[in-house]
């Protein structure tokens, strides 16, 4: 009579404590079984979660143990896990809901230049090695520079490339709102299911999380949990995970923690291809002078080029009119009067700076610590960060070698002064007209 089945995989099993950790032997370990025996062929499911992660790393490991424990021949197939029915009294919400990826967000349809091409780098790797590359990766750039595409970029080369491991993709509005909901309904449980369930977790505008405290509390855990299984996470957020206001510092932490990458406004060459591309894909015929003052006037965002070829196009279309680069000059030249901060740098601002507030030019980069210098310092590096593209560290390094911890304090302290202070918020907005407009 042959051997029980349950018989040979607690032999296996035995051998599998002697080769692995405790803490590694209940993560990944304990959750296999044994589906069948033929011959010497042992046949070992996995749920979703831990079958590419088991395959990939232990499953050599399981080998040798079931060649101990049961046969010198053995062979073991790793197989997905069979599915049963819900329990009686389980909801539809226990299930993993649709990751609501955009499908025309792919690493296909981004254009890749000097200030996207580390992040881009990152992303890919993350899509070809979840839980391995880089964990958790980081993407933080202002609004419109390609941070979403990304991040449905991974989520769509995943679930198209990744033996069948499951993706979730949400704003933090998003987050916020299901979970809010599975309290009052009592379904927190449920909401963990929808979360913790996935081998891969996308989570866009992290900057919103600021002062949502029982948010933070169960996305700490989420991210803990999902992290300690060896799970990927990416977040995306328009500022360093430290510029985030009133984020817990634990949580601040969790997300530096990883590969922090910066997207950067793209210079002219990737502007005029972006144009190109998106032209292409919406079979425009569109000639290469537009495009060069198309990309030449609008330099802030994507979204801010895709948007203004969109018009130019619509706006020649309704004239019945070709689109020409008169025309775009015509239409942009009110939208675009911030065309000089390309030119706008640290020295210029803080000559404008020590201008509008009577103080010695020398004074702003000194350790000159009178309070109307304090005040024009804090301002100029406010419009430092506003201006120019140039990070916290190294705005604080044109500022006398300053950290950047100081510019943070000033930038937070000149956002929150503006609001109650109209004498400074006057000051402000003047200097930036007259930065903006000096071209």
């Amino acid at each position: 009579m042959s051997e029980q089945p349950e018989a040979i995989w607690t032999r296996v099993r035995e051998e599998l404590r002697r080769d692995v950790p405790d803490f590694k032997f209940h993560i990944w370990v304990e959750p296999l079984k044994l589906v069948s025996v033929r011959g010497t062929a042992l046949s070992v499911s996995a749920p979703d979660h831990v079958r590419t992660w088991v395959r990939d790393r232990y499953l050599p490991l399981v080998i040798a143990a079931a060649q101990r424990g049961f046969h010198p021949q053995a062979t073991v197939e790793m197989v997905r896990e069979s599915r049963s029915e819900p329990a009686t009294g389980t909801t539809a919400c226990a299930t993993i809901a649709p990751s609501k990826l955009h499908a025309k967000f792919t690493f296909e349809q981004f254009v890749i230049g000097r200030g996207n091409r580390f992040a881009h780098a990152a992303a890919l790797a993350v899509a070809e090695l979840p839980g391995q590359a880089y964990n958790p990766l980081f993407i933080h750039g202002r609004p419109g520079l390609g941070k979403t595409h990304l991040l449905n970029a991974i989520g769509n080369y995943v679930e198209r490339f990744g033996s069948g491991l499951t993706v979730r993709c949400a704003t933090v509005e998003e987050f916020t709102t299901e979970f809010v909901a599975a309290v009052r309904a009592q379904q927190t449980a449920q909401f963990k299911q929808r979360f913790r369930t996935v081998d891969v977790l996308l989570l866009d505008d992290v900057q919103f999380l600021a002062r949502k405290a029982r948010t933070e509390e169960e996305l700490f855990h989420t991210f803990n949990f999902l992290h300690g299984m060896g799970r990927q996470l990416v977040m995306t957020s328009d500022r360093e995970p430290d510029e985030i206001e009133d984020l817990h510092d634990r949580l601040g932490e969790r997300f530096a923690s990883g590969l922090v990458v910066a997207l950067e406004p793209p210079d002219l060459p990737v502007r005029r291809a972006i144009l190109a591309k998106r032209a292409r894909l919406d079979g425009v015929a569109v000639s290469d002078d537009l495009l060069q003052e198309i990309a030449s006037r609008v330099t802030t965002s994507v979204r801010a080029l895709e948007a203004a070829l969109i018009q130019v196009i619509a706006y020649a279309s309704l004239r019945g009119e070709a689109p020409t680069p008169d025309l775009a000059r015509q239409l942009l030249r009110k939208l675009t009067p911030d065309r000089a901060n390309d030119s706008c740098d640290i020295e210029t601002i803080v000559a404008a700076a020590a201008i509008q507030f009577g103080v010695p030019r020398e004074a702003l980069l000194a350790r000159d610590r009178r309070s109307t210098v304090a005040r024009a310092r804090k301002v100029a590096m406010y419009l430092a960060r506003e201006l120019t593209c140039q990070s916290l560290p190294e705005i604080g390094r044109d500022f006398g070698g300053r950290d950047h911890a100081t510019v943070l304090h000033a930038v937070r302290s000149v956002t929150t002064a503006v609001g109650t202070d109209p004498d400074l918020a006057l000051a402000v907005e003047s200097l930036k007209h007259r930065l903006s407009t000096s071209q």
